[in-house]
């Protein structure tokens, strides 16, 4: 009782009841002495029953509180479902949503710290094998008695290193831009063969060095941000190219119904295992057929990043007649 007078709400609404009785007791005992007895009784009795509802709802509270301490002390085997309805039921609500929402965000930032050094170590590895090799050449061109041939190679690759470490680099950037939500897109109308013709022209040189040929079909047009497409497409192009064997064929469609635009890229090369599919937009993933082409394993997570932003899909699978599939939607509205 006296921890809870400690309370100076609880103290003010005992000191209120004490007054109250009193002047109760003394008006009963100057109208007629005979009253003075039982009003005291009656103001007891409620007096004692108020204090005691009180202490069962300061004691509720306080183990309340103990249970929100414990949560924030790590404990995660709380029993909500001891309080009943009331105000101290819809505080319990409250606090279990609060709980709950809680626990997702530390598993979230569990999630992110992981994911984090994850990338961390992924971004450390595919930099330091091309730094590696570029190393390696530094120390040949120092030779003295190499020969001006020899010297022309190794700075032709030696370039090559660089380029990549610099497409590296501006990919993740770019990437790391998405994530942070900071890129805004602006939509704008296009016809699907400027935009085709635009995403593949980077590719088309290197397409025709492999003897390759790059078939594009397109019909209608579709509003999007046209760089940022031209990145996702081109992106998911050059994945095709370097698994499509020499003399084989890319294909490129595009057209446009009520609901969305769609664009199909596929290949006539070997296709995507099984084992490679579920993860191939994972970053940094590289399937087994992928191992000796160089790449680092973001450009189709990169396009699928676009893609997503623009209120769109891209799926991967295989297509019927033998190669990888691609398809890209833009969707004219949330469906």
């Amino acid at each position: 009782m006296r921890n809870l007078l400690r309370n100076s709400e609880i103290l003010s609404s005992f000191t209120i009841y004490t007054v109250l009785s009193l002047i109760t007791i003394v008006g009963a005992y100057l109208y007629d002495r005979k009253l003075a007895l039982p009003a005291l009784f009656v103001c007891t009795v409620f007096t004692v029953i108020h204090m005691n509802c009180i202490y069962i709802r300061y004691k509720r509270i306080s183990k309340l509180s103990a249970d929100i301490d414990r949560i924030l002390h790590g404990e995660e085997d709380i029993q909500f479902e001891n309080y009943s309805e009331g105000d101290i039921g819809l505080l319990q609500s409250e606090v279990y949503k609060m709980t709950v929402r809680l626990r997702e965000q530390q598993s979230r930032l569990m999630e992110e710290k992981v994911s984090l050094a994850d990338l961390l170590a992924d971004i450390s590895h595919q930099i330091r094998t091309p730094l590696t090799s570029i190393n390696i050449l530094v120390s040949m061109l120092s030779e003295p008695d190499l020969t001006y041939e020899k010297r022309e190679q190794l700075v032709h690759k030696l370039y090559g290193l660089l380029s990549r470490i610099d497409w590296l680099i501006t990919a993740l950037l770019k990437m790391s831009k998405l994530d942070a939500g900071t890129i805004r897109f602006h939509s704008e109308d296009i016809s699907m063969q400027e935009l085709l013709d635009k995403a593949c022209m980077p590719v088309r040189v290197p397409i025709e060095l492999r003897g390759q040929e790059l078939v594009i079909e397109a019909e209608g047009e579709l509003s999007c941000d046209v760089a940022w497409s031209c990145e996702a497409i081109g992106n998911i192009v050059k994945n095709c190219m370097e698994h499509t064997p020499d003399s084989g064929t890319i294909k490129v469609c595009g057209k446009r119904n009520p609901l969305y635009s769609e664009i199909v890229i596929s290949d006539s090369g070997s296709g995507i295992s099984a084992e490679d599919l579920p993860h191939i937009f994972e970053r940094f993933y590289k399937g087994r057929t992928s191992e000796d082409k160089g790449g680092f394993g973001i450009g189709l997570a990169l396009a699928r990043m676009i893609v997503t932003e623009q209120n769109g899909t891209l799926k991967a699978e295989n297509a019927p007649d033998g190669g990888a599939m691609f398809t890209m939607r833009f969707y004219e509205s949330t469906v």
